[in-house]
């Protein structure tokens, strides 16, 4: 038995290969299928089955193109209404796998097809759990998701998640492991724990949501409490994941295009393409295409590209280190935005020897900004989530969270210099590019965000635990 999580830092994700006498399962595939066909071939086994537990928002799925490749059914639990061929399990349906048992357990919540699937060995015994988006470790799926129409409530949703999780999940061994959808960083969940797999027992004592004593009016607070807006690309994703998609060999195809100077600017003119300069933070700041958007691959790239860019369909014009071309465009790809362009083909240093106009952002180290930092002629914009701001703060800080920065523009400071910073130096520089592109010109980076401020003498608030805010 061959039980292994392929694990996706980016965007906090686990697929699952899972391998017995030569047959092969694969639960919640990524959209790019290269690594699970070659895995089977090097252990000379066979894709029988494609599992997925839900209809996921926050990454397009390789389910049909996997199933495309090798011919194995796309399996969903009940509820599941996709537009392209799959079978539609019953609840405890069980599917053999060589020696092992694959048992369907419908668990309605985080979405109404929501499914957990049960492995048991040879001998009958539960060994693990997959659990999608229903349980996560540490926390359970976001209840606000499948909300389709005013007759369904996140509440309502929360309430039969309570009900999935006592009826179908805890009352299963202590001994099963683990096995989630996501971990700590996905947008999907609230207060997920840093591991990736856990033993149920450990969960039924960690995890705030599977507490015994807990009742369903209690669960439905807690998991509804201070739930931020989805980002905007989430339903997009599902439409993919339901209705299907084009290849990602094409995706690639169209998007590795190597593109001119003046290539780029045609194409923004006439197509209103963004130009999307996703280098280190540094080389942007030191030189960049006017009015691109700053979203490094070196961070939580496709998260935040989903949160910024509304709409997956906006054609988007890359500014990419050479190497990474091909890493661009398949991260762009795995959460549904399939219309990237092209690259431009040498990099920034072609820009410039096409004599095309330039930009570049003041920044700073966290000592100079100490020195130079005046209270009465400057204002400090701190970019970071609301938690992390409320834990502590430089004092006078002004407070307004990336994700929501466009909507902040007549709030930030006017007229004068103003400070930027995030807590390492990554998400200020998105922010410096979106304003920057709004002509707001007159801001610093700083380097190394609160991190190296700490270190600094500037008074900050008294810091408080996250935990307990």
């Amino acid at each position: 038995m061959i039980v292994e999580q392929m694990y996706t830092k980016c965007l906090a994700q686990g697929a699952y290969y899972i391998q017995s006498e030569g047959e092969v399962a694969i639960i919640d595939p990524l959209r790019e299928v290269g690594a699970y066909l070659k895995k089977a071939e090097e252990n000379k086994a066979n894709i029988k089955f494609v599992f997925e537990t839900h209809f996921h928002a926050d990454f397009v799925s390789g389910h049909v193109t996997l199933s495309e490749k090798t011919g194995a059914p796309i399996i969903y639990g009940p509820n599941a209404n996709p537009d392209f061929k799959a079978y539609i399990a019953k609840d405890n349906e069980e599917f053999k796998l060589g020696k092992l048992t694959i048992k369907v357990l419908h668990t309605p919540g985080h979405t109404m097809e929501s499914t957990t699937y049960l492995l048991k060995d040879e001998n009958g015994k539960d060994v693990a759990l997959f659990t999608g988006d229903t349980l996560f470790l540490g926390d359970v799926g976001r209840p606000d998701l499948a909300q389709k129409a005013a007759s369904i409530t996140q509440e309502d949703l929360a309430g039969i998640l309570f009900d999935s999780l006592r009826n179908k999940i805890m009352p299963l061994g202590d001994d099963v492991m683990v096995y989630p959808a996501h971990g700590a960083g996905s947008a999907c969940g609230k207060s997920m724990m840093k591991i990736t797999q856990d033993t149920l027992g450990n969960q039924k004592k960690m995890n705030y949501a599977l507490r015994a004593d807990m009742t369903k009016a209690e669960f439905v607070k807690e998991v509804t409490d201070g739930l931020q807006a989805p980002p905007a690309y989430f339903p997009l994703n599902v439409k993919l994941n339901k209705e299907g998609y084009q290849s990602i060999d094409e995706v690639l195809q169209s998007g590795l295009q190597a593109l001119s100077p003046n290539d780029i600017e045609r194409i923004v003119d006439q197509q209103n393409a963004i130009v999307l300069d996703v280098r280190k933070p540094q080389d942007f700041a030191q030189s960049h295409i006017p009015n691109a958007l700053f979203i490094g691959l070196d961070g939580s790239f496709a998260p935040w590209v989903g949160e910024l860019i509304v709409d997956i369909n906006q054609p988007i014009i890359l500014v990419v280190a050479e190497g990474r071309e091909e890493e661009a465009v398949t991260r762009l790809a795995r959460v549904g935005f399939d219309h990237t362009l092209g690259v431009l083909k040498g990099g920034m240093e072609a820009w410039k020897a096409a004599g095309k106009k330039l930009e570049r952002l003041d920044s700073v180290l966290a000592s100079d900004f100490e020195k130079d930092y005046d209270a009465q002629k400057n204002k400090i914009v701190d970019v970071r989530k609301i938690g992390e701001f409320q834990s502590e703060h430089v004092v006078n800080a002004l407070h307004f969270p990336l994700s929501n920065i466009q909507n902040e523009i007549e709030n930030l400071p006017k007229d004068q210099p103003f400070y930027i910073h995030c807590a390492g130096g990554y998400r200020s520089v998105i922010a410096a590019s979106i304003l920057k592109a709004k002509g707001i010109h007159h801001l610093i980076d700083v380097q190394g965000g609160y991190n190296a401020i700490k270190k600094t003498t500037l008074e900050r608030t008294e810091y408080v635990c996250p935990t307990t805010l």
